[in-house]
Formats: structure tokens, C-alpha cells, sequence
């Protein structure tokens, strides 16, 4: 590379600016956010020596937004650097520490020319993939916007329902079951007036279409049990108030659901479907949520290392003189490692050999969810050999100390 380009980027506008090998400024300028501003971005590179054979690489601050899908899809190396990194590398140019638009544009497009080695391009992910990291990080958003919603309506169904609580204490707020009852019977009050035909018809509502009488019984019983009251108006109020946090979850609800079927169908039509399911633990919308940040292309990742360290499975060593600690790492892809613990959760209780590998690791001393991480990191080395040779995932292989060769 001769020339290299910084953008820094906004809502409305993006500061370019290209230098070259010397580090000198050969051009900048301000383009608006619209397709007029990607053309005359277009005509700029093209005006400093960018070709279809050797493109102009771009370094920007983000992985995300049209600006940069349109760089990708013209076949462009596009470097998204860390905004923590670009604030360290404006130190080296400036001891005022002062700022602007055109300086984080140069510092962007220097920090190419210097070290680019040190630093990874975008990868080259197919189109299907693409689409199913947008739909499994929406699902993963869902869902813990769902959790959150549950934990709201528990706090406050807890200052002045506690039997509510109590009644579905195992199927849990988010089940349909508890929010179909919720909603015709928001207060104690309301509760004491049900009778059990109003609960079977809430239940049928909810979809459920067994045990449908022994249910709502249990149910008017549980609701029915003596309990502290608050003043009838103080209960009223907070009655509306379940009633609202109540639409929140049911809407937070069905967005899960929507989203996860969205995510299943996407995931499905994808080549590595079936190497990524045949781990146990992952099923459709956890495993997409796997391929949703390791991607598909092969060269995303050197080796299996590279790829525990970015999930953050694999541990870190810090060494200072004679001091050295080995702790698990705090940078990492959260998301992926969200969903690894809980494939790792999951395996323990369908693969045999899985829960082995985890007692195993209690027994040596590790906590849970060290024994969890270190069982993941397992899985990812074999899963990267999986996806590399072409294999689905076979037990024998993956724990050959549990499968002794027969005498």
C-alpha cells in the first residue's frame, strides 16, 4: 500500500484523509452520510491511485453502518479500529491532547501506514452469515431485554403480590401461563374475586391445552392464600402499574419468539448448519449465535488459539519481573462468551462425556463457571478443527480418554 485512508465518521457527516508513505497529507475532505458522499469518497480514493486490483485500504472506528457495508461490498480492505486504540495513537501526535474531526481522520489513516500488520481487516463473511449475526444479536438483545422486563415486574409484583410470585414460582413471569392470569387478576383483590372458569378460559388464551382444570385449581388456591394488603388504593395503583410493566413483558416476549423462529430459518440454509449442530450443547438459535461471531471465513482466525483468546475462553498470563498471574480474560466478545457458558451448560446435561470433562475439572479445584469456561474452550478448539477439515463433531474424538481402544 502507497496511500492510506482515515475516516472518521458521524451521524450526518465523515472527515477523509488519505497520506501517503511519508506519512504527508495528500488529501481531506468532508462528505455528507448520503450516497452523494460515498461517490465523491469514490472519486477521492480514485484520484490517489485506487484501482479494482489494489484498493485503497480505510481505517475507521466502526464495523457497522452503510458507509462501511458500502466499502466492504466494493471488495475494499476496511480496518475497524477500537476508539480506546485511536485515542492512544492521538497521544503520539499531539502532547496538548487537543482533538478534531480532520486530526482523528490523519491519526486513523497513520495508524494504517505504521501498523497495519498489528491489525485485522474485516472479514470476508458471506452474505447469509452476515444476515444471521443481525438476526441472532437482535434474538440475544430480546432476550435479555425480556429478562429485564421479568426482573422489573417481579420487584414490583414483590412489594404487593407476593402469592402471585409464589403461584408461579416454577414456571417462572415470563411463562404464558402467568402472564394470561396477570392480566385479568393484576391485584390481590382482583385474585380473590376469580373464579375457575375465568382462570381456565385465561389459561386457554395463553395456548396451554393440557391439564388445563387441575392447573387453574392449583392456581386459585395459591392466589387465594392469606397474605399482607396494602390500602385498597395503594393496591389499585399498583395494579396498573404490574399492568404496564405486563405489556412490556408480553411484547418483550413475543419479540423473542419472532426473532429466535427468524434466526432458526436463517441459520438453517447455511453450509456449516450441520458441523456447528452436531456439537452437543448448540442447537439452532445457539448456534447461530456461535457462527453469528466467529463468522464463515476461514481466515477470520490463525489458529484455535486465536480463536479461544477472542471468545475469552482461554486464560491470560500477565508477568512482571517474578511476579506472573494466570486469570481468565476480561476483553473478550461478550457475546460469544454469554453463549458459551451456555453451550458449555447445556453439553453437561446431554453429553455424558461433557459432564465427565466438568467433574473432572470441579474435582481439581475449579469453580463453576471455571470448569464451564474450561470445558468451552475445549469445544472451540475442536470446533474450529470441524469447521477447517469439513468434520462434524464425534464424542471418541473429542474425549478419546473416555473411549479406551478395546483390548
Amino acid at each position: 500500500m502507497t496511500v492510506f485512508c482515515g475516516i472518521d465518521w458521524a451521524e450526518r457527516h465523515h472527515d477523509v484523509a488519505l497520506v501517503d508513505q511519508a506519512g504527508q497529507l495528500v488529501a481531506r475532505r468532508r462528505i455528507s452520510d448520503t450516497a452523494e458522499g460515498y461517490a465523491q469518497l469514490t472519486e477521492m480514493l480514485a484520484a490517489a491511485g485506487d484501482t479494482a486490483g489494489d484498493p485503497i485500504a480505510v481505517a475507521i472506528e466502526t464495523p457497522r453502518g452503510l458507509l462501511v457495508a458500502a466499502l466492504r461490498a466494493a471488495g475494499r480492505p476496511v480496518y475497524a479500529i477500537n476508539p480506546l486504540a485511536v485515542a492512544r495513537y492521538r497521544d503520539r501526535h499531539t502532547a496538548s491532547r487537543g482533538k478534531s474531526d480532520h486530526a482523528d481522520a490523519l491519526v486513523l489513516a497513520n495508524i494504517l501506514r505504521t501498523d497495519a500488520h498489528v491489525h485485522r481487516a474485516l472479514p470476508a463473511d458471506t452474505p447469509l452469515a452476515r444476515a444471521v449475526t443481525v438476526l441472532a444479536r437482535a434474538h440475544q438483545d430480546a432476550t435479555w431485554r425480556r429478562t429485564k422486563a421479568v426482573q422489573e415486574l417481579r420487584a414490583v409484583l414483590r412489594e404487593f403480590y407476593p402469592a402471585f410470585l409464589d403461584a408461579f414460582s416454577r414456571a417462572g413471569l415470563a411463562s404464558a401461563d402467568a402472564r394470561a392470569v396477570l392480566a385479568i387478576a393484576p391485584t390481590p383483590a382482583a385474585a380473590a374475586r376469580l373464579r375457575h372458569s375465568q382462570i381456565t378460559a385465561a389459561l386457554r388464551r395463553g395456548g396451554r391445552q393440557r391439564r388445563i382444570d387441575p392447573t387453574a385449581a392449583r392456581i386459585q388456591h395459591d392466589l387465594r392464600q392469606p397474605q399482607l394488603r396494602h390500602d385498597p388504593v395503594v393496591e389499585q395503583a399498583m395494579g396498573t402499574q404490574a399492568l404496564a410493566l405486563l405489556a412490556a413483558l408480553d411484547t418483550a416476549c413475543r419479540n423473542v419468539e419472532e426473532l429466535g423462529e427468524a434466526t432458526a430459518r436463517a441459520f438453517r440454509q447455511h453450509p456449516d448448519y450441520k458441523i456447528i449442530t452436531s456439537f452437543p450443547g448448540l442447537a439452532d438459535v445457539t448456534g447461530a449465535r456461535v457462527l453469528a461471531e466467529i463468522g464463515d471465513c476461514r481466515g477470520r482466525f490463525a489458529d484455535a488459539r486465536a480463536l479461544k483468546a477472542y471468545a475469552g475462553s482461554a486464560p491470560i498470563t500477565r508477568a512482571s519481573g517474578r511476579t506472573i498471574t494466570i486469570t481468565r480474560r476480561r476483553i473478550k466478545n461478550n457475546r460469544l462468551a454469554a453463549t458459551g457458558f451456555i453451550w458449555a451448560f447445556m453439553a453437561t446435561t446431554n453429553s455424558p462425556s461433557a459432564r465427565a470433562h466438568y467433574d473432572k475439572r470441579r474435582a481439581t479445584g475449579d469453580r463453576h463457571a471455571a470448569a464451564l469456561r474450561h470445558l468451552f474452550n475445549r469445544f472451540l478448539g475442536q470446533l474450529y478443527h470441524c469447521l477447517t477439515t469439513g468434520q462434524t463433531y464425534d464424542d471418541a474424538k473429542a474425549f478419546p480418554s473416555q473411549f479406551p481402544a478395546a483390548a
